[in-house]
């Protein structure tokens, strides 16, 4: 979901400047290039102002599981990393209707950042249910019913994706089914660098995924720092490693390349949010020519938007213009608060979020494509 507004959090920056001073864990180097206060201090602040926080699904967003006749919803709980407790949720049809009642696979999805976790991805889930397959999503460490003080930054996607396919692999209703993963934004990159550990993956979906944590640090970091953001970022970096380890390594176009899985590409030209440059291009210059590779660009759908329907792009413009003109005339600036105000008395969800099915069925056929 799109990015919401950041504030300030300042906690954990004196252990952790102290760490970057340092240098990175077994360098031996007492210093590094961003040693000073100013860099090491600036670099904490860009990191936690975006990421030292929780995230919850606004209200007028929210599904419940009433909304989708036929659609079954179980809970579980499974362990983050460092052991937190993470929801889990496990979708299927109340009348499967593949032969036999074996599903066509597992889909496992990985949401976006910025808008709470999984709930928002319920109608993916139904229409893919709907499509024989089970699905498998999650609450990511910080968001909704999932534990953590805070989302701790990109790499914990990884991370929690990661312990969600080793829950999976673990049950015993998913044994034997092959695995697919569909993820958006955050959660596409997600899916593309977590192939660096998982080989047994068959397919993937990503869209609007980026390619590495650091190139999203660029807008935030430009809020705080100006001109001088290209200053900070390697700052950022080995802040970020401080805090994931190897998980801040991981790259969607490192695990697009070691994997062996077919791999389905979308997003949108006028993305703000994950520009091309760090995402579909770069993926498309990479792989336009290898057959396991499928590439879907669109024009007009922004950044949480590329799999609904063209009238459902139509009428969020419309909507976003009708709220804008509302706080004009209210001589106020637009805000968080006021949006989920304003859409919670007048966003209608039917128009908003209607799933382009045709781009959907595309989805799960070449999944099927690569069953065996």
């Amino acid at each position: 979901m799109p990015i919401r507004e950041w504030n300030v959090r300042k906690s954990r920056q004196d252990k952790a400047q102290t760490q970057m001073e340092a240098g990175p864990p077994g360098s031996g180097n007492s210093t590094c290039s961003c040693h000073g206060n100013h860099s090491a201090g600036g670099s904490i602040l860009v990191y936690e102002d975006t990421f030292g926080k929780r995230y919850d699904t606004p209200g007028w967003m929210r599904y419940a599981l009433a909304d989708f006749p036929g659609l079954r919803m179980k809970r579980c709980v499974f362990r983050s990393k460092d052991g937190k407790k993470l929801a889990g949720y496990q979708y299927s049809r109340e009348n499967p209707n593949q032969p036999g009642d074996k599903a066509e696979g597992l889909v496992v999805i990985a949401h976006g950042f910025g808008g709470g976790g999984q709930n928002t991805y319920m109608d993916v889930a139904n229409h893919f249910t709907s499509q024989g397959f089970l699905v498998f999503t999650y609450d990511a460490t910080g968001n909704d019913e999932s534990a953590g003080k805070s989302v701790r930054g990109l790499p914990q996607g990884v991370e929690d994706l990661d312990q969600a396919l080793r829950f999976v692999e673990g049950e015993q209703s998913y044994k034997g089914l092959p695995l697919f993963l569909f993820g958006q934004s955050w959660g596409g990159y997600a899916v593309g660098a977590v192939l660096n550990l998982h080989p047994e993956v068959k397919a993937a979906v990503m869209v609007s995924g980026f390619n590495r944590s650091i190139d999203m640090m660029r807008q935030p970091g430009r809020k705080i720092a100006g001109p001088a953001v290209s200053l900070i970022l390697p700052c950022v970096s080995l802040y970020e490693h401080v805090k994931f380890g190897k998980f801040a390594g991981y790259t969607a176009l490192d695990g697009l390349k070691k994997s062996k899985a077919g791999i389905f590409i979308t997003q949108s030209r006028d993305d703000q949010v994950v520009p091309v440059r760090y995402s579909y291009n770069l993926f498309h210059e990479e792989f336009q020519s290898n057959p396991r590779f499928r590439f879907r660009e669109y024009q007009d759908r922004g950044h949480a938007y590329v799999y609904y329907s063209q009238e459902s792009v139509r009428y969020r413009k419309q909507f976003d213009h009708e709220y804008k003109e509302h706080m004009r005339r209210l001589g106020q600036k637009p805000s968080n608060e006021s949006y989920n105000a304003y859409s919670a008395k007048h966003f209608e969800k039917s128009k908003g979020f209607e799933l382009d099915v045709s781009l959907m069925n595309q989805m799960a056929d070449f999944y099927r494509q690569y069953k065996s």
